[in-house]
């Protein structure tokens, strides 16, 4: 199998990365492997499993690979930790796609690193899956996020809660490039390799930017931008992060690092499903706040870069950073009212949505099914008693359901473009956590990864009624309810 590498990132001052190389395995087995993304970077499709199975273990390192774990630094649950670094990923290398795209191609779980500190360098099987599912669903939903390449299982155990199969995950990136990336370098003081970096994301990410004035003040902004929209798409999903540390905050703009990730089923702002949150600092509804604080951090990272003085660099960064809420709200809003099917609006929309939202977490209605369940509700009042029986208070739900039909008399298109609005961006499928779990379990216990391509295959096309998978669009059985996620490492 041929990569048509073309390395970057090592050509960055030194103290950004060490270079290691995988750790072999002792029996790697394929067990996915992403042709259509696989084509479109333009990877020879070899066909020979054994052989991707060498590959994406990290047993065989293709020609041009330049393998190194990347260095940064973290707030962690918001406590900053000076080191941290890929302790069991590594870069491989950088190929670029039929767009002329530039991707890293990352190997999580392979091996230790300089940055492993006490961990073993490896993963399980059941954070791969994880990570594998969860990446995927993603962008079939459209929304951005690192990519799933291949998975791999390692023939050995890792030692977690218990002996449990080891895998390693290929993850496919715009960049790898995090805030804490930035803060590990403004940490040592070096502004000469601060300012090699932001040239370099800009240069990567950004060159619209290139030949910008002030292109530093103009990179804060943009990736201020991008990450406000993306959070704003994680909401209209009910998608809950987890571990929202600014060492898993991407300057790409991407959605990274599926540890303790989940999706709301009873829709709640206070969710939290990370086994390591205590405090519910990355609930549900704290995200956007939580994505604010961490980009506070990337430009504290940039004030050497932003003006002449401390004092001018502070102004510039406070006022740069104030276009985060106007940001988030307008795209946060924009996609409601897509969710709600109203294509223009109105001054009361947001407030429709409000009450809404109030009346599902006051009866824990599941998020995913009530909307998608509202498109039928758009076209036919009789197909709205699907949307009904979700909720206990009646009465607030059909006051709130008169006024929203109102409000849809109102559109242009008719109830007929509202409904197909609705199921372009309401999912009839979602990675549900209980189903993340069975499939888990059945490889793990059983060895069958049958159960894992079948919820694979749902989760490719989120959008479409497709009746063979409608088990996977159900809410979870009150004895399948998923109340903790872990991290895995």
């Amino acid at each position: 199998m041929q990569f048509p590498f073309d390395n970057s990132y090592v050509h960055l001052p030194e103290s950004l990365f060490s270079r290691v190389r995988p750790t072999p395995v002792a029996a790697p087995r394929l067990i996915a492997f992403n042709r259509p993304l696989a084509r479109s970077l333009g990877l020879a499709d070899a066909g020979d499993e054994r052989e991707l199975a060498e590959i994406f273990s990290g047993n065989r390192l293709p020609p041009g690979a330049e393998p190194l774990a990347m260095a940064y630094s973290g707030h962690q649950f918001g406590q900053f930790v000076p080191l941290l670094g890929d302790g069991r990923a590594i870069l491989v290398g950088e190929v670029r796609d039929e767009a002329g795209q530039r991707y890293d191609i990352q190997l999580k779980g392979a091996g230790l690193t300089p940055y492993s500190r006490r961990g073993d360098g490896r993963a399980a099987l059941g954070p791969v899956m994880r990570e594998y599912l969860v990446s995927e669903a993603m962008a079939a939903l459209g929304i951005p996020t690192t990519r799933a390449l291949a998975a791999v299982v390692t023939g050995e155990r890792v030692v977690r809660e218990r002996f449990l199969p080891g895998a390693v995950m290929t993850r496919v990136a715009r960049s790898h490039i995090r805030v804490g990336t930035f803060q590990y370098v403004a940490t040592s003081g070096d502004v000469d390799s601060l300012k090699r970096l932001a040239d370099y994301a800009i240069d990567r990410l950004y060159p619209e930017l290139a030949g910008a004035e002030a292109p530093y003040q103009r990179f804060l902004e943009a990736v201020i931008a991008r990450q406000a929209r993306l959070v704003a798409r994680w909401m209209h999903v009910g998608f809950v992060h987890g571990v929202m540390n600014t060492d898993n905050t991407s300057i790409s703009g991407e959605t990274i690092d599926f540890g303790p990730c989940a999706f709301l089923d009873a829709y709640h702002p206070g969710m939290v499903f990370s086994s390591i949150d205590e405090m519910g600092r990355y609930a549900f509804g704290n995200q956007p706040r939580i994505m604010l604080w961490n980009l506070t951090r990337l430009a504290e990272a940039l004030l050497p870069l932003l003006a002449e003085t401390q004092e001018a660099a502070i102004a510039m960064a406070e006022a740069i950073l104030g276009s985060f809420k106007p940001v988030f709200e307008t795209a946060f809003e924009a996609g409601v009212r897509s969710k709600l099917g109203l294509s223009s609006a109105e001054p009361g929309d947001v407030a429709l949505a409000t009450e809404l939202y109030q009346l599902m977490a006051a009866d824990k209605v599941d998020f995913t099914l009530a909307f998608r369940r509202l498109a039928d509700a758009a076209e036919s009042e009789w197909a709205g008693a699907t949307v009904r029986d979700l909720f206990v208070d009646l009465a607030g739900f059909d006051a709130w359901g008169q006024r929203w039909r109102e409000r849809l008399s109102r559109e242009p298109g008719g109830a007929e473009a509202a409904s197909k609005l609705m199921r372009s961006v309401n999912p009839a499928v979602i990675p549900r956590n209980h189903l993340i779990e069975a499939v888990i379990k059945a490889a793990i216990e059983a060895g069958d990864f049958e159960p894992f391509h079948a919820l694979a295959a749902a989760l490719a096309e989120p959008y479409a009624d497709r009746p063979e998978f409608a088990w996977a669009q159900e809410s979870p059985k009150p004895d399948e309810v998923v109340t903790a996620t872990f991290c895995g490492t």
